[in-house]
This record gives C-alpha cells, sequence and structure tokens, in this order.
C-alpha cells in the first residue's frame, strides 16, 4: 500500500472543508510544513496520533516516578519524629497522606517548568515535537527506576538531583547544549550541594540544639525552665515555618513582589498568635499531664486549655490512670529477645552477624551512667498477618484477608527504630540522656516542624515527577514543543495521592536509614534538626545557593550529633553510605536516561 499523506490546504480554507480534506487519503503529494497560524485549525494531537504509545509509558513512569518521589523524599521529613519515638509509623502514614496532598494540590506550582532549571537546552527539539515526548519519556523512567532502587537500598536521595540528571542523560544522547559552568540549577551547582546544603544546615541546626542544651537541658531544674521555654520555641518554630510556606511555595510571589513589610507582617503576627494560643491552651495541659501526673490526659484534651487547671476537670475520652504520663523516649534500641535474637539482614549495618548477643560492656565504657536493657523484639507484618494463617490453603478466605491486610498495612507496621549492632549501640550511649518529661515538651513542636516540611515538600517536589510528564502531555496535545505549560488538577492530585502513597508502602526503609543509624536521637535534637534545616533551606534560596532538603536533613542529624562533643557520637559508616548515595545519584540516573535516549533514537527499524 502507498504511504498516505495531506497536503496542506490554502488558510483561507473553511473549517468544515477541511476536515473533509483530511478525511482523504491522497498518495502524490509530499508533505508541506504546518506554519504556526494554521495549527489552530488541527484537531488536538492530530499530528502526533501516532506517539500515543509514548505519551501512555510516559504516564506509567510518571506514576512510579511520584511513588518513588513518596517513597524515598517523603520520609526525610518525618524520620527524626520516628527514630525519636514522637511519632508512629501508622501515624506517619496518615500524615503523609495529608500533607503531601494538600502541599500538592492546594500549593503546586500551576505552571511547571518542564525543563528543570533549564538544565538543557530545548532548542534541539524546536520543530520536532515527537522527539521531546520520547526524550522527556526516556528522563521519566531514569527516574523512576533510579529513585525506586534507591529506595530499595536505603539511599536517601535527591529527588531534584535525580531528575536533573536524568535530563543531562537525554540531553547528551540527543546531542543538546548541557549547562556545566557555574549557574542557576548547574551542574557545578549540584556538585557543590553536596558539601553546601549539609555544612549549613549542620551549623543550624547545632546552633537550635545549642540554646536548648545549654540554656534548658544540663541547668538546674531543666523541667522549671522548660516550661518557660516552651511556648517561645512553638511560636517560634510557627512564624518560622509559615514564613517557609509563603517563600517558598511555588504559587507564592517572590520576596520582592510580596514585599519585605507583609513578610514581617506574617512573621510576627504568626508568632504572637501560636505565643497567645500556647499560653491559653497548651501550658494548661502540659501542667496537667506533666506536672499533676495525670495519666488521663492525652494530646485530643488540649482543646480543654483553661479548665485543665481546676482540680478536678471534666476529661472526655480519659486514658488509663495507671498508665504512663510519658513514655521512655531514651528506650534502649538494640533489638533481643532472652539472649539472642535472628533479625533481617536489612536491620543490621553490616557490623554484626544476624544472630545478636547482647553484650553491654561496650556501653558501660563508652557512658557508665547508662544501664543498657534489651529492647524487646517487635513482631514483623510477616510475622504478624502472614504466619497464624500460614498452614492454611491458599485460597483460604482467612488466608487472603490475612494477604490482604499484610499488603496494606506492612509499610506502616515495621520496626524502624531497633536494631541488632553492638556498634551502632555503643554510639548511641556517647548521646547524653536529658529528662523524659523536658523531651515531651518538645514533640509539639517536632510534629508541627515536620508536618509544615512535609506539606512544602508536597508543593516543590512534585514538579520534579510531573514536569516531564507535562511536557510529553502538553506537547502531545498542542503538536508543538512546550516548555512552560499549564498543569492540570487532576495531575496533581494522582500527584499528590502518590507521594503519600509511596511512603505508606515503602518509606520505612528511608526512615531507618535517616533515623537512628546515624545518632541517637530524641525529641529536642529532632526538632533542631528538622528547624535547622528549614532555615537553611529559606535562606539559601534567597542567596541562590543550591541545596537540597535531603541532604540539609542529613547534615543537620550530624551537626546536633557533634553537639556530644564526642566524634564517636557519629556512624560514620552510614553517613558515608548515604553520601555516596548522593554522588551516584546524577551519573546513574543520567547513565539509564541517557542508554535508553540513544537506543531509542538508533534502533533500526523496518
Amino acid at each position: 500500500m502507498a504511504k498516505q499523506t495531506y497536503i496542506r490546504p490554502p488558510v483561507s480554507v473553511p473549517a468544515h472543508l477541511l476536515a473533509v480534506a483530511f478525511s482523504q487519503p491522497c498518495t502524490h503529494f509530499t508533505i508541506l510544513s504546518i506554519t504556526q497560524p494554521d495549527r489552530a485549525l488541527l484537531p488536538s494531537g492530530m499530528a502526533l496520533v501516532k506517539y500515543d504509545w509514548i505519551l501512555a509509558l510516559i504516564s506509567i513512569c510518571f506514576c512510579i516516578s511520584s511513588f518513588g518521589n513518596g517513597a524515598n523524599d517523603v520520609a526525610n521529613s518525618y524520620a527524626t519524629s520516628v527514630a525519636a519515638r514522637t511519632l508512629t509509623m501508622p501515624q506517619v502514614g496518615f500524615l503523609s497522606m495529608i500533607t503531601e496532598f494538600v502541599g500538592a494540590v492546594a500549593l503546586g506550582n500551576r505552571v511547571t517548568n518542564t525543563i528543570k532549571n533549564g538544565i538543557i537546552s530545548i532548542d534541539r527539539f524546536e520543530g520536532n515535537p515527537g522527539s521531546l515526548m520520547l526524550a522527556m519519556a526516556c528522563a521519566e523512567f531514569g527516574n523512576a527506576l533510579w529513585l525506586l532502587f534507591a529506595t530499595s537500598i536505603g539511599y536517601p536521595v535527591s529527588t531534584t538531583q535525580t531528575i536533573v540528571g536524568a535530563l543531562i542523560g537525554v540531553g547528551i544522547a540527543a546531542d543538546s547544549d548541557v549547562t556545566w559552568e557555574w549557574d542557576d540549577g548547574s551542574v557545578s551547582q549540584v556538585a557543590a550541594s553536596w558539601a553546601i546544603a549539609p555544612c549549613l544546615a549542620g551549623c543550624f541546626a547545632a546552633l537550635i540544639f545549642a540554646t536548648i542544651k545549654f540554656g534548658i537541658l544540663e541547668r538546674k531544674d531543666p523541667f522549671k525552665l522548660a516550661m518557660r521555654a516552651i511556648p517561645f520555641y512553638l511560636a517560634f518554630t510557627s512564624a518560622i515555618l509559615a514564613l517557609f510556606i509563603v517563600i517558598e511555595a511555588p504559587t507564592a510571589p517572590s520576596l520582592e513582589e510580596f514585599g519585605a513589610g507583609k513578610a514581617v507582617g506574617i512573621i510576627l503576627g504568626v508568632f504572637f498568635g501560636v505565643l497567645a494560643i500556647a499560653y491559653i491552651f497548651f501550658v494548661p495541659y502540659f501542667h496537667r499531664r506533666l506536672v499533676k501526673q495525670d495519666a488521663r490526659i492525652k494530646f485530643y484534651h488540649i482543646p480543654l486549655g483553661p479548665m485543665l487547671w481546676r482540680d478536678d476537670p471534666y476529661v472526655y475520652f480519659p486514658a488509663k490512670v495507671d498508665g504512663p504520663v510519658v513514655i521512655d523516649y531514651y528506650e534502649n534500641a538494640y533489638s533481643t529477645e532472652s539472649s539472642s535474637v535472628n533479625l533481617p539482614a536489612e536491620y543490621s549495618d553490616g557490623s554484626e552477624k544476624d544472630t545478636v548477643t547482647a553484650d553491654t560492656s561496650a556501653l558501660e565504657k563508652a557512658n557508665p551512667l547508662v544501664v543498657p536493657t534489651a529492647r524487646k523484639r517487635v513482631v514483623e507484618p510477616e510475622e504478624r498477618f502472614l504466619a497464624p494463617t500460614k498452614h492454611l490453603p491458599i485460597v483460604h478466605p482467612s488466608r487472603l484477608w490475612s494477604w490482604a491486610k499484610y499488603l496494606f498495612l506492612q509499610g506502616v507496621t515495621r520496626d524502624c527504630v531497633s536494631h541488632a549492632s553492638t556498634h551502632l549501640q555503643a554510639t548511641h550511649a556517647r548521646a547524653k540522656h536529658y529528662d523524659n518529661r523536658v523531651e515531651h515538651l518538645y514533640t509539639y513542636a517536632q510534629v508541627a516542624s515536620a508536618m509544615l516540611m512535609s506539606i512544602a515538600h508536597g508543593s516543590n517536589d512534585v514538579a520534579n515527577a510531573i514536569g516531564p510528564w507535562a511536557a510529553a502531555y502538553s506537547t502531545y496535545k498542542a503538536n508543538e514543543v512546550a516548555t512552560k505549560v499549564p498543569t492540570p488538577v487532576w495531575a496533581l492530585v494522582i500527584a499528590g495521592f502518590l507521594l503519600g502513597a509511596g511512603f505508606w508502602f515503602y518509606g520505612f526503609k528511608i526512615i531507618r536509614a535517616m533515623g537512628n543509624r546515624i545518632t541517637q536521637l530524641s525529641p529536642s535534637r529532632g526538632f533542631s534538626m528538622e528547624l535547622g534545616a528549614a532555615i537553611t533551606v529559606l535562606l539559601a534560596s534567597r542567596l541562590g545557593l543550591p541545596v537540597s532538603t535531603t541532604q540539609c536533613l542529613t547534615g543537620a542529624t550530624v551537626g546536633v550529633a557533634l553537639m556530644n562533643f564526642d566524634i564517636r557520637a557519629v556512624n560514620w559508616r552510614q553517613v558515608a553510605f548515604i553520601f555516596s548515595g548522593w554522588i551516584l545519584t546524577l551519573p546513574c540516573a543520567a547513565l539509564i536516561s541517557g542508554l535508553v535516549m540513544g537506543m531509542a533514537l538508533n534502533t533500526p527499524h523496518l
């Protein structure tokens, strides 16, 4: 059969005749270029309908990329909260679904820059929209594959640098210009961020923890001082994070457009507003629960406020009278059952065999004031859900129900605190322990900072997954190369849901890597880490310095750990492991997407 082609009709041809003409095949005319004014006469996506398979593939990769983004990057926001025992994994699972969705849909950028940071030149694809769709599909594939692999082995990587690396790979394969020299979003700046981000965050986090450590924790009667100071810490945290949301949200204007006066007004307004709320509601709650030692009081009684000053206040849904007032935030994370326990290999940092015998001599030498006790082994989801029905036939309703519960809940019911390494246990023992009542006061500020960091992540980093897809989708519809396109709200909804779902099902890997595998964590330390990272991102954004939230949180964790004034209080093996992931991210993502793009462009065909 002869090849069917279409002739370009005169511009003056009416639309209804144009449709008829296009419906008739021709065999003796060559294709002519379609000028820009005439594209409006073509049905949406008509010329690129043969590339609908690319759109289908990139849509699948977009979903996987969003899932991987949530599994890796979202976990960074909540890792310190879980490791410090401020929040449990199920609580974090529900919170992440909400905060990431709100950040992506309510604050996510409505106009996506499809070529992230201008890392590659778009000129190479002008006049060839099909090649742009292919390039974005290969970049999305490389992004998704590397994120899933990195998460599976516990690499906390930067999702921004992952997509930048993927775009570099397709740019090189397509012979497009790549921005190597020092410029906004260039490869040079990405490499510089490996040192700039963690160092800045480490300094800020250490400074914040120093004010807590020397101003409260190591003073006489620290609990009394903490009760006086916590309203101001809550107000300061809220003001900083409110500014973080206002300035860093993609839909927000720049600080110059917004105005310094308005910014200062927001900071002061939030500060004094939260300070008033703290004195009216939080202080009576803290007094009733921690001073009066009323075990009936839980966090959901905070709205009772001034009523809690009474001698015997009315309490709805009270907890058990004989229950604990606060938990032990320094409970030994060394997991054992009797004298030994067989744990999965992923629980160990490689310094011990799978079967570990409890030996506390190293701990006593490291910190003679701490008497370590073995943590009771936590039942993992395989044993909790699958083992009871293992003897039943595979089609038995009870066993099918067990598998359903396991598949849905396995990601948020795993133990992300315990470990089986005496090396790590000795590292933890070098951190000084403080009053659990004082630590409890900082749990509320830590939760607030983690939630707002997650919202900010959803608003900013959703573009890392949706950018290449938006480029291919808009190019397919418009039949022209699009570098800045409106992002459909329904796509933001899908991305926001998948960000939360990624953490729900697979985020435990990064929680383990970023939690107490680096150092001993507690609520006051975790609060300092998260606030220090937020301040670093804010400041670096204003100064035009390249930073990553992942790298900021890692640096903040090390900075606070060094405030123990003992270099051995940091697990440098884990730090080196995480750092290696940062270095490998850019070349690996580039290699994957570049190879796929190169093969696609040079594949022989009939």
